[in-house]
């Protein structure tokens, strides 16, 4: 159907104007012929108000015409403040009136201005039936509804959905313009909008001229009229977002009083119109509306819907419909006022859709006609109809009629489901048509399920009339009352007659959709009996039976409309008795559990979602409560604190201790069903408690028998109760002890399926979430499936951006993703055909999960699938076991003989289901692989097509991975619980459960004597003395306590000492006063979120020792407060002093293989008479393998068989000499060989090659991306082992990981030393000890045998010095007959640590800042600067720091620290920023202000040099202190060394974009004078540029600290005396810049990508053939996961880059000074 458009006339006659459609190629277009003008007869009406509004110039303009002296530009800034989400649009209403009071109260001092009020709430369409509620003829104008269907925008789809759109209300902006305007009519003055916060969306007409004094819609090419309503609702996905705008200009003589007054109407308006929010008043809301118009169809024209922020159209020249962000939509109603308006594609072509009844050609069909017509009166469009000839009537009505949507199938069975489907998406009814006979008794399971589960049907059951009943005809069965007690209503016509008054038909369809949509819902019942003709045979009835029909047939509304009067329970001012109880209850518990059960809705989970944030109760939310998979928004990562979701209570309730340890006071159930059995169970050990159901239906759902309180309301109704109360603080330990215990169990489930090479069911329910947007759905089937979803669903972050994203990110960052399924009998019959009805109702893009059995029971489901009607592509997920793997998961599987189980409860089949798809011509990829099923997911996602992805699974196999889920999750959850019983716990309420605070740190430089070279480094034959160098770290908590930890970097591993010292530095400054996480020493992901959300550190910036060396301080640290150590720390299961005393670790011995063969097999020899059982050669450092051969074989023969022997090539070898020496050594009996190849693709060919044992070493020190991904390849049992040492991989926690991946896999975790101290040596002894144990677990899990390993500690023997007086307790066991580490000496090393002094060389204490101010005049001012010094007063190499606008030089403070000791750092606040301060000095009485411009800040920067050093000084700048700084690198240069560009731009080349800079700034200095700096600071930082600042877990101290500025004035002077408008370009001058430049940018800042990319072009483009020095003057560092503000956002990369600099730099300018 093509779209068309209605003219709004409202009653009134029209006359018919020709109007062609003019193709669209590039705007502005002419759709309207240039003669074309519609009048519009007056109509007047002292109760409708066109409101006025402010206006402004186009939001898209041809910047040419601003380029004239005699035309100024002003942009105004739009000040938005978005209010916390609302829990429902009539909430939200009065969250944004609550504002606009506030305004009213305190009103702003300016002429002008705009504000915009912004709350998220509910995302289900709304708009639609808002708009429709209106009073058609009086109130507020204008008014409009703008579809966002984008394909088939059909007034069908309006019926069947619940179509999103955009609704808008009054005018508080308009962009209107004809081009027929007289020149001298042009404004002087041009006004555009302009926002920090947020795009602003602007909607309207092109080429068309609304003219309201005339009343006529008149074409006119270049024309446009456009709005930003009063009042507006935009749905999205995600949530919507109800705005309110409010503008004013007094020039214009629009005041804000009459702004506010204006304003005021709308919302009146808004507020009190409102349908209720049924679907049954959605769907007649419309048809009552738009019958209700007089219209007249015209041609085909698009409404607009475009950003109504300044934009300049030279950006856009091929295409202006490529604009950014404007959408066109053929599907809308625009009223400018009662009488001008346009309409498209919201009424059907056939206009009326009550035709004439007399022309019907039987009394059948007219009953038929009469059924159809009053269901779709009553919302009711959708249709299932099964064929057969006695439901003629029926199906030919049905699908005749033009409103409704029909779909067919063969078999009823799975018909039904599919209406049960419909109705559970959209929440109304769907109709069921069948013929007689059995085919109504094959609608019982369906039946059942929508009885069973609350969900509306309509059965319209054909039958023989009565007279064949019982008398032996075909398919006459008694069909009465045939559905029993699962049925709300049943009722059996007669057989149509005209003696019967056929009203009587209209108020039997409207009682039964009564009953159905009544609580509490289900299905109907109404038996249909036809005789013959059942065709459209003519045959004579009498009118008389449509006597008193006359008005139903001429409107649009029911016969019988049923009047329900609301009783909510959230009675005003606590007035409900019952309810006050309840909420007694709730604020009187310590111990509370908010339980949500199956939600149906999205506007139920959103309200589930506030208040379980309301509430600050532990969540456990099921799987069909859409917030099981929810989606976390890319937001702050406290932000998880808001609600506490306890996902995997159900696997931590397998622990003995869990169980017996957890108990609820008071349980709030949200929803009737909860999957869990173990949770279910947990609840019932907690009575008696009160208990709490609360759910919208009157029945009993309490099989345990233990509901003390049952609350028969809406969750929305019960919430909004609970939400106009204050409850204290939950119970912060306990909730603590919850988190971390969920956290464990979650990170073990996550680790066990991860690690998990092979594809499994439980990963599949772990991944869907990665499948699912907020455009999705999920359908869940029964059986295994729906309880993996809901025990392994895993939550994961959302990839898009959107208004709705950015406004939820602090205050609700979830989305909820709707989930259904059929729980009500919880039946696996079908499910398929649910889930595509499920596709319809909801109108998203369903991913339905279903088991194979549970396919084959409805494989008639795929014939539906072919159909596609109105629907989104659906993607099917099979797991194929091959039969009923649920059984095999019972206790039944204990106990029962295998082959009655295959047969008779597992059901083995072998059935294809590629050809059941085939069959059906349905799309089938099966997938073997969790790569193949990623891929297959992502490919389907985006495909228009339906498609079915069988995965492959065994029984066997997925009974075997359940058991290992559940013992890990088992000691999971007791290792925490362990953990958590012995600490001594402090509580915050802000943070939670934390240990301690630390109170600083320090560290040392030690150097120690070696007996020999370590054998990573080459040898220098000519040295004596060898040595060690590294760090000594201390960590003292405010309790007192010590903790020592040592970072050792090795340069082979690419981290130099400088390097490190500096990262180190930094951590003395951001380290001090930070909370220990109670979670540390359980190492399961810990450590890196702390270091992330409470250093502000990422993950990938921070160097491996750094990282290994914190770690270690941090957790020896907790063991001396907590009495206890670092092994008590880790295993807190087996503290047993007398098992650490006979405990020690087993040693391999390490030789470098210097020597002939002879010599290394004496050594060798020496070495197993002391003790020791495993000796590692290295290998690879001779000429040829051929020699290394040689010596393996030799010490083999030497040693003898017993030895453990290793061998270690350090990827030095081609494949080719790892082959050679493989075959040599193939009889050596090697344990195995480390990193035989220098490609370690080729490791794996090697081992199947050589058949040689092979261990991973170096592979994963180079791991960037997730280890357990990487490990991934490496599964093959070739590979062995896996040698890790944990400060090349960043610490214990990433060791652990490791370390259990390899024991997972059956191979050895071999802790190794990188030559590192007795300190480091003693902790890594300990680590191994507690792998052993980890070790010792897996082989009971397993029912394996492992033998000890020998770790690679044997570094020991190298150290000549130590950093240590105690001996390290290494020696041979005579009892065990190895050389082994002594545990309880590790300890005792660890509790009694002591610095030999005699070692260090110096000591890193954290620098002192030195703050004074500097005096600077320039011209007639003075100029206070305050400034931030660090460093040694001697050092000549001085760096100056500025910050960006808002910024101080406080933010450089910690990276001044970190490079401290090489250079002077120098940070000041700008002129008008932070301390400084500006004074007229010049005659008496001068009133005259101090200018600010890039000229002016670079004098007095200049001036102030002078007077710190007499030296050249490099610059650091960032943002508008990087272009004060290139300024002055490049005007300057004689007083500069170098300059550091950190976000920077040489200003911008074209002068009508600096004017337009300009203007934007200088309203933004207006801004910030006139409504202070705290709101402007919310707008500022709501911007795109600094999207990836907001996710900074420090980002609320921040901005926190941008409000230190001392002079409001001085700053927004600064805003626009330093902008880029203002700035000359310095693009010319780059091009004769010869000071080094290091241009620094953030990956995630892609404008200033380019300027980066631009400049280094510029600088080096003619220095090509000048030695290169042109590649050496300007460099370009990119600084990955950051954005604009990089210095704050990852600092560690910035601090390496400058120290290189600043040696570079200042080495070359002194050379030539």
């Amino acid at each position: 159907m093509k779209p068309h458009i209605l003219l709004l006339t409202n009653n009134l006659p029209l006359p018919s104007p020709n109007l062609p459609f003019g193709t669209r190629k590039s705007l502005p277009l002419a759709f309207l012929s240039r003669n074309t003008s519609i009048h519009f007869p007056r109509f007047q009406n002292p109760k409708f108000k066109v409101v006025e509004a402010v206006r402004f110039d186009c939001p898209v303009t041809d910047v040419t015409e601003l380029e004239g002296g005699d035309c100024e530009l002003v942009l105004e800034t739009c000040i938005t403040r978005t209010l916390p989400p609302a829990l429902s649009l009539e909430r939200g209403i009065e969250s944004i009136k609550a504002a606009v009071d506030d305004l009213k109260s305190n009103p702003p001092c300016s002429l002008h201005g705009v504000f915009r009020f912004q709350v998220a709430v509910p995302p289900s369409p709304k708009a639609l039936n808002w708009f429709c509620s209106l009073p058609e003829s009086d109130g507020v104008f204008p008014r409009f509804f703008l579809s966002k269907e984008t394909e088939d925008a059909s007034c069908k789809k309006l019926y069947l959905h619940r179509t999103r759109g955009v609704f808008g209300l009054g005018s508080a902006i308009c962009f209107e313009a004809s081009s027929y305007c007289a020149p001298e009519k042009l404004k002087r003055i041009r006004r555009y909008l302009s926002s920090d916060s947020t795009h602003i969306m602007t909607y309207g007409f092109m080429d068309i001229n609304f003219n309201k004094e005339s009343s006529s819609i008149k074409h006119e090419a270049g024309s446009f009229y456009f709005l930003i309503p009063e009042v507006e609702l935009d749905e999205q996905e995600e949530a919507s977002i109800l705005v309110m705008t409010l503008a004013w200009d007094e020039n214009s003589c629009w005041s804000f009083e009459q702004a506010i007054q204006s304003f005021e109407s709308s919302i009146y308006q808004a507020s009190f119109c409102f349908w209720p929010d049924t679907e049954r008043c959605y769907s007649k809301c419309i048809k009552s509306t738009f019958r209700n118009f007089n219209l007249m169809e015209a041609k085909t024209f698009q409404m607009a819907c475009t950003d109504a922020l300044f934009l300049d159209r030279r950006d856009y020249q091929a295409d202006t419909a490529e604009l950014r962000r404007t959408k066109f939509s053929t599907q809308f109603c625009f009223r400018l006022s009662p009488v001008v308006g346009v309409l498209s594609n919201m009424l059907d072509d056939a206009g009326e859709t009550s035709y004439s009844l007399q022309d019907q050609s039987n009394i059948n069909a007219l009953w038929a006609s009469l059924i159809v017509e009053e269901c779709s009166r009553l919302g009711i469009m959708y249709f299932c109809v099964a064929p057969g000839s006695r439901s003629s009537p029926l199906a030919i009505a049905a699908s005749t009629h033009p409103l409704t949507t029909c779909i067919s199938c063969f078999d009823e069975r799975s018909l039904a489901f599919h209406a049960v489907g419909y109705s559970k998406g959209s929440h109304k009814p769907a109709v069921i048509i069948t013929s007689s006979g059995t085919a109504v008794s094959n609608l019982l399971p369906a039946v059942v399920e929508a009885s069973q589960d609350f969900v509306p049907l309509l059965l319209l059951t054909a039958d023989r009339p009565p007279e064949l009943l019982d008398a032996g005809a075909n398919q006459a069965i008694n069909q009465v009352n045939h559905f029993g007690s699962f049925v709300r209503f049943t009722f059996s016509l007669p057989a149509p007659t005209d003696n019967i008054p056929a009203r009587m038909v209209l108020t039997t369809i409207d009682s039964a959709v009564h009953w159905a949509t009544s609580l509490p819902y289900g299905p109907v019942h109404i038996n249909c009996p036809f005789r013959e003709p059942l065709d459209d045979s003519s045959d004579n009835w009498m009118l008389s039976c449509l006597k008193g029909l006359d008005i139903w047939i001429s409107g649009a509304e029911p016969f019988t409309k049923y009047i329900q009067l609301q009783n909510s329970l959230a009675c005003k001012d606590g007035a409900c008795v019952p309810m006050a109880e309840v909420l007694e209850i709730i604020k009187g518990t310590d111990r509370g559990l908010l339980l949500l059960g199956a939600i149906h809705t999205e506007d139920e989970i959103w309200a589930a979602l506030l208040l379980a944030k309301h509430l600050k109760w532990p969540v456990v939310a099921d799987i069909l409560s859409g917030l099981r998979l929810r989606k976390l928004l890319p937001s702050l990562p406290e932000i998880e604190e808001n609600v506490l979701f306890v996902d995997h209570l159900d696997h931590a309730l397998l622990s003995e201790w869990v169980r017996g340890w957890i108990r609820f006071d008071v349980i709030v159930q949200i929803g009737s069903r909860i999957t869990s059995k173990r949770v279910s169970q947990m609840v019932e050990e907690c009575f008696p408690c009160t208990y709490i159901l609360v759910d919208n239906h009157p029945c009993r759902h309490d099989p345990s028998h233990f509901v003390t309180h049952r609350v028969q309301c809406s969750i929305r109704q019960f919430a909004d109760s609970l939400m106009k109360a204050q409850f204290s603080h939950r119970n912060s330990k306990w909730c603590g002890f919850l988190r971390v215990l969920n956290t464990m169990v979650a990170w073990d489930i996550s680790f066990q399926i991860n690690a998990e090479n092979s594809l499994t069911e439980p990963h599949v329910a772990h991944v869907i979430t990665e499948a699912l947007s907020a455009e999705s759905a999920l359908f869940v089937g029964n059986s295994m499936v729906i309880r993996d979803a809901d025990m392994y669903g895993h939550n994961c972050k959302t990839h898009a951006h959107s208004i709705a994203h950015m406004m939820l990110d602090s205050e609700l960052p979830y989305l909820g993703i709707r989930v259904a399924g059929n729980r009500g009998a919880s039946g696996i019959d079908g499910l398929l055909s649910t889930a595509i009805g499920f596709a319809v109702g909801c109108n998203k893009q369903v991913l339905c999960l279903v088991g194979d059995v549970s396919m084959l029971h409805d494989t008639n489901g795929l014939a539906i699938l072919t159909q596609r009607v109105s629907r989104k592509p659906m993607r099917i997920l099979v797991i194929n076991n091959h039969g009923g793997a649920i059984f095999s998961l019972l206790p039944i599987a204990d106990k029962t003989d295998p082959r009655i189980l295959d047969q008779y409860f597992y059901t083995s089949h072998r059935i294809s289901i590629h050809k059941l798809c085939a069959a059906h011509s349905v799309r089938h990829l099966r997938v073997k692989t969790k790569v193949e099923l990623q891929e297959a997911l992502l490919k389907f996602e985006h495909e228009k097509t339906d498609c079915v992805i069988e995965v492959e699974s065994s029984i066997g196999a997925n009974s075997t991975f359940h058991s290992t889920l559940r013992k890990s999750a088992l000691q999971a959850a007791d290792h925490a619980l362990s953990i958590l019983s012995r600490l001594s716990v402090r509580v915050s309420n802000s943070d939670g459960l934390f240990l301690c605070k630390i109170h600083k740190m320090d560290f040392s430089l030690y150097r120690i004597q070696l007996c020999a070279p370590p054998t990573s480094s080459s040898v220098d034959h000519h040295q004596n003395e060898f040595h060690r160098e590294g760090y000594i770290l201390s960590v003292s908590l405010e309790d007192g306590s010590v903790g020592y930890g040592e970072v050792a970097p090795l340069e082979i591993h690419k981290e130099k000492l400088a390097d490190v010292e500096e990262q180190l530095l930094f951590l003395l400054h951001v380290i001090k006063g930070i909370k220990i996480n109670v979670s540390l020493p359980i190492l399961k992901g810990s450590f890196t979120s702390w270091i992330w959300s409470n250093l502000g550190i990422m993950e990938c910036s921070i160097f491996p020792s750094v990282r290994c060396g914190l770690e270690m301080a941090i957790l020896n640290a907790i063991a001396v407060s907590q009495g206890s150590s670092f092994i008590s720390m880790l295993q807190p299961w087996m503290i047993n002093e007398e098992i650490y005393e006979k405990s020690s670790v087993k040693i391999c011995a390490l030789i470098d293989s210097n020597g002939t063969p002879t010599e290394v097999a004496y050594i060798a020899s020496s070495l197993v008479e002391e003790g020791f059982t495993a000796i590692k050669l290295k290998v690879a450092r001779r000429a040829d393998p051929i020699q290394d051969a040689t010596v393996i074989c030799k010490v083999r023969k030497e040693v003898g068989p017993c030895i453990e022997l290793r061998a270690d090539a350090n990827r030095k070898w081609t494949y080719e000499e790892a082959i050679q020496f493989g075959f040599l050594v193939k009889d050596c009996d090697l344990q195995y060989i480390e990193e035989p190849v220098e490609n370690i693709d080729d490791i794996v060919k090697f081992c199947e090659e050589t058949g040689l044992p092979a261990a991973l070493d170096e592979t994963i020190d180079n791991f960037q991306e997730s280890h357990l991904k990487m490990l991934a390849k490496y599964t093959h049992p070739g590979i062995v082992a896996v040698v890790i040492k944990p400060s090349v991989v960043g610490g214990f926690e990433k060791a652990a990981l490791i370390a259990r991946w390899a024991q997972k896999h059956g191979k050895m975790a071999v802790v190794s030393a990188a030559f590192e101290s007795g300190l480091g040596l003693s902790t890594y002894i300990l680590f191994s000890y507690y792998l052993e144990q980890l070790n010792a677990v897996y082989t009971v899990m397993n029912r394996e045998t492992r033998p000890s390993i020998a770790h690679g500690l044997g570094t020991y023997r190298w150290l000549k010095q130590d950093v240590t007086a105690i001996p390290l307790g290494i020696h041979y066991d005579q009892c065990k007959g190895f050389v082994g580490a002594s545990v309880a000496a590790s300890i005792q090393l660890l509790q009694n640590f002591q610095v030999n002094n005699n070692v260090i060389h110096k000591t890193f204490n954290e620098e002192q800042v030195h703050r004074y101010h500097l005096t600077v005049n320039s011209k007639n001012f003075s100029y206070s600067i305050k400034v931030h010094e660090v460093g040694q007063e001697s050092n000549d190499n001085v760096v100056i720091f500025l910050h960006g606008f808002l910024g101080t030089g406080e933010d450089w403070v910690p990276i001044m620290k970190a490079i401290s000791r090489s250079a002077k750092c120098i940070s000041i606040d700008l002129p008008g920023h932070g301390g400084s301060k500006i004074q007229n000095h010049g005659s008496k009485g001068a009133q005259e202000e101090a200018p600010l411009s890039i000229e002016i800040v670079a004098d007095v920067l200049y001036k102030l040099i002078q007077d710190i050093t007499p030296f050249k000084v490099t610059l650091v700048g960032y943002s508008m202190g990087a272009r004060i700084a290139l300024h002055m690198a490049l005007r300057l240069g004689h007083k500069i060394d170098g300059a550091v560009i950190i976000s920077g731009s040489p200003g911008l080349k074209d002068t009508m974009a600096r004017k337009i800079r300009q203007a934007k700034d200088d309203s933004r200095a207006d801004f910030l004078v006139a409504y202070g700096l705290e709101l402007f600071l919310d707008s500022w930082y709501a911007g795109e540029l600094w999207k990836s600042l907001r996710s900074h877990p420090h980002f609320k101290e921040i901005v926190a600290g941008r409000l230190v500025h001392e002079d409001v004035q001085s700053l927004a002077k600064a805003l626009s005396g330093l902008s880029t408008g203002s700035q000359l370009p310095l693009w010319e001058d780059l091009k004769r810049c010869d000071l080094p430049l290091l241009l620094i940018v953030g990956e995630k800042d892609a404008k200033f990508k380019s300027i980066a990319q631009k400049m280094f072009h510029e600088v080096v483009q003619d220095r090509k053939g000048e030695d290169r020095r042109g590649g050496n003057i300007c460099e370009i560092l990119e600084v990955p996961n950051c954005g604009h503000a990089v210095h704050l956002e990852n600092p560690l990369p910035i601090i390496s880059a400058m120290r290189k600099f600043f040696t570079r730099g200042r080495s070359s300018s002194r050379a030539q000074q």
